[in-house]
């Protein structure tokens, strides 16, 4: 039976990561809810406004249940906001903004400027291949930190972090659900599976 993956959708770039994954076969749980949240054995939690999504998984009684689940192991892909939420810092942030701290790394919020200054690339990320991922940065956080467990995946300008795995937990700066490229996808789901 293969694992059931949700995706937090209440707020941000829910339906590009469901397409993603429909196009590889899978269907996902939307996972507003508690009772949601424990049907599903992988959560993606996608990019948007983390500020609000914080609030928002705090108001839909979400924070608490989603934190057990990810310090017991829960398979986790955070994309731009998400990753902000799965970090274990958050510099630039809400003084009442919450994190999971399900991976070692302190990140700064639109850490490369304003909507504006958001911006395509080809990315490496030898994790899944030779051939550059298209990564489309929107008001992006960067790595400033990470432990000692964390794996950095792919680098931009030389040393910036923006691709990161520790455990069962994958970030990602930018939005892989933008590009037809669902091999960050794939590379998560194979985590999954493991």
């Amino acid at each position: 039976m293969s694992p059931t993956i949700g995706i937090l959708a209440l707020q941000g770039a829910v339906d590009l990561h469901a397409s993603a994954l429909a196009r590889l076969d899978i269907e996902a749980v939307m996972v507003r809810t508690p009772t949601q949240l424990d049907t599903v054995d992988a959560l993606i939690l996608p990019g948007g406004e983390s500020s609000a999504m914080s609030k928002l998984l705090v108001l839909n009684g979400l924070f608490d249940p989603l934190q057990i689940r990810l310090h017991d192991g829960m398979p986790a892909l955070g994309t731009c906001a998400g990753m902000i939420l799965l970090a274990a810092g958050v510099l630039d942030g809400r003084a009442d903004q919450r994190s999971f701290a399900a991976i070692d790394i302190d990140v700064r919020r639109n850490a490369f400027g304003r909507q504006n200054d958001s911006f395509e690339t080809e990315l490496e990320l030898p994790e899944i291949g030779e051939v550059p991922i298209h990564a489309v940065f929107i008001r992006a956080p960067v790595v400033e930190r990470t432990g000692a467990e964390v794996e950095v995946l792919a680098t931009i300008d030389g040393d910036r972090p923006v691709a990161c795995r520790q455990g069962a937990v994958i970030v990602t700066s930018f939005h892989p659900e933008l590009a037809d490229d669902l091999r960050v996808h794939e590379l998560f789901l194979a985590g999954v599976a493991a």
